[in-house]
């Protein structure tokens, strides 16, 4: 009971812990089931569509929603926070943590923490989400219920760790989920009073907006971790497993190029090349425009250098491979079938009495007597 209501403490409050931090953390991998409580929660209020219906509005709220989250996990969560791929204000990183805590991914040091963690150990033992380690059910949502990986360690990100601020949106993480999830409702009972043309209500600005649009945000993230350690392809030889996907690309926004990202983890960009999808790319470089960011960290020539080196080097080997394998191939379909077209033929009644004529010699003709008329 203890540990259950301590347990339930720390949805309010994530720092609150009986024990230790470092105790938690060294505790073995398992599902708990408090921790589980969230998601289920989270998952069973699609559901509520049931009853409230759907419009348009709520519908494409919902997807907006999507879009504009998905870029504060990928352009915010990611790329800022955990790899500081560009900089900005004090004032402005406060207000990015505050757009990140509409994801209900928990906090940003705690994001920036895991994520940091996972490319330090990427596909070994003490990945939390690898994969190949821990199978795929876990590296995509196990991993999140169990306790070792609640707490943040705050250690491995003392670059966010000072400020304040920080610390508290992280520490009190439930916070803006909680605001998000109330105005969308208020949002809702506006909109059925004011514009009862539009079809919706505060319920289903809430079930479609936050219950919907969140849970498929998160298994939106959550692929990352799972897919793109399995399904792609490899441009470069990383010491992990990491892929690139053009899909995966499209459904998180530009963060399916994963091999890319392993492979040069301080650039804005993930897809390095134009044909390389990047909507999250493209949406910091528009908002550098407007001097809220700055400082959008290019890819080196360097690493291009190396792509197209190695793409060179698979590309002869490619050629090299499938093409004396077609030779091989085709050999073994030609050479057989000549074989066996040549020997009928010469053991043919009709084509021996037609090849041996007045006017040439018999296929069996002494081979002494050709040598001395060779012009017979």
């Amino acid at each position: 009971m203890p540990r259950f209501l301590s347990s339930l403490v720390q949805w309010i409050d994530s720092d609150y812990s009986a024990v230790s931090p470092e105790a938690i953390r060294g505790q073995p991998d398992g599902v708990n089931f408090v921790r589980c409580i969230p998601f289920i929660v989270l998952h069973l209020g699609c559901l509520g569509v049931i009853w409230t219906g759907g419009s348009w509005v709520a519908v494409w709220l919902a997807v907006a929603l999507y879009i504009m989250r998905m870029f504060a996990v990928t352009g915010i969560f990611h790329r800022y926070f955990s790899h500081k791929t560009y900089s900005t204000s004090r004032f402005g990183q406060f207000m990015l943590a505050l757009w990140t805590g509409t994801t209900v991914q928990r906090g940003a040091l705690w994001w920036a923490y895991h994520h940091r963690h996972h490319h330090q150990h990427s596909d070994e033992p003490e990945d939390a989400h690898s994969p190949h380690v821990h199978g795929f059910l876990w590296s995509h949502i196990g991993w999140i219920t169990s306790k070792r990986n609640f707490p943040t360690d705050y250690s491995k990100v003392k670059d966010l760790a000072k400020y304040p601020e920080l610390v508290w949106l992280n520490r009190f993480d439930i916070v803006v989920p909680v605001v998000f999830a109330a105005s969308l409702f208020l949002l809702g009972r506006y909109l059925e009073t004011a514009a009862p043309g539009l079809g919706t209500s505060g319920a289903q600005l809430l079930v479609w907006g936050f219950f919907i649009s969140t849970t498929v945000l998160f298994h939106g993230t959550a692929s990352i971790n799972s897919f793109t350690h399995l399904w792609g392809n490899r441009r470069f030889n990383t010491t992990d497993d990491s892929r690139n996907s053009f899909i995966l690309a499209l459904i998180t926004l530009g963060e399916g190029w994963h091999n890319n990202h392993h492979r040069y983890q301080a650039a804005t960009r993930n897809g390095f090349y134009w044909w390389e999808i990047d909507p999250t790319y493209y949406g910091l470089k528009l908002l550098s425009y407007t001097g809220f960011i700055w400082g959008l960290k290019p890819v080196p020539q360097s690493i291009y250098d190396e792509a197209a080196l190695t793409a060179h080097h698979d590309t002869i080997h490619r050629f090299s491979v499938s093409s004396v394998q077609h030779e091989i191939n085709t050999l073994r379909r030609v050479v057989p079938t000549a074989a066996a077209i040549a020997i009928a033929t010469v053991q043919s009644t009709e084509v021996a009495e037609q090849l041996q004529t007045k006017d040439r010699p018999a296929l069996n003709k002494d081979v002494a007597e050709q040598a001395e008329n060779p012009l017979a």
